[in-house]
Order: C-alpha cells, then structure tokens, then sequence
C-alpha cells in the first residue's frame, strides 16, 4: 500500500516561466513540522530536490517528446527526458546548497517555479553506510 506523499516545503525565486535554472538561487521553505529534519543537512554541499509538478497534474502525460519542446532535437521516450509531463508528475534536481538558515535552504540551479511544492530533500552524497 502507498503512503500519501505530503509536500514538505515549498520553493521560493519569483519564477513562473521556464528558463534556464542553472545560475538560478532559490529558496526552500520547510514547514515548521518537518524543520528539525534539517539537523546537519548544512554538512552537504550538494543535496538532492524532489518536487511536485503542480503545474501538470490534469494535463496528460507523453510517452514520446521532442526534449524541451524543440523539434530540432530528436524525439525521445519521456524516461529518457526531464520533461514535466510523466505518467508521475515528480521532479527531480541535484542542487548545490549554499545555506541552511532556521527552516529556509539557499539553492542554486533549482529547475522549480516559485511555489512548487517539494516533497522530499536528501544529500546528494551517502554518509550513512549505503543506507
């Protein structure tokens, strides 16, 4: 049986049209309920972003697309794209973190628009054993 997937955070940069994220800062606000599960995340210098896109979700999926929309560049499967539109709708970008401060962590290179909602962050490297 699945859980329900509840947003932790949501993602703040004043963006709402696609561009390239690459020198982008964002912001991250984690919910005071989930704010203690940022203890040593500081430690990390890359962490890893999953993301709802809440933008899609009732707008179909692709099985096949032209990656970014540009029909210059050869048609793919959507599992070989990072296009929005999956059968899922869940984002996934690795970030380089450049502060954690109280509940709020400063990004750079976030591929989400300004009030997506995240629903999980881990570090991008293992630290625990391969757990």
């Amino acid at each position: 049986m699945l859980n329900v997937i509840v947003p932790i955070g949501v993602v703040r940069n004043g963006i709402s049209v696609s561009q390239d994220f690459s020198e982008v800062i964002s912001e991250i606000e984690i919910f005071e309920e989930f704010k203690e599960g940022l203890f040593r995340l500081d430690e990390s210098k890359e962490i890893v972003v999953l993301f709802v896109f809440d933008r899609n979700i009732g707008k179909g999926h692709k099985k096949v697309l032209h990656p970014k929309g540009d029909e210059s560049i050869p048609v793919v499967g959507v599992f070989a794209s990072r296009s929005p539109f999956r059968p899922n709708p869940i984002g996934v970008t690795t970030v380089e973190l450049i502060s954690v401060r109280d509940n709020v962590l400063t990004v750079k290179g976030l591929d989400a628009f300004d009030g997506t909602p995240v629903i999980d962050i881990k570090p991008a490297e293992r630290r625990d054993g391969g757990r």
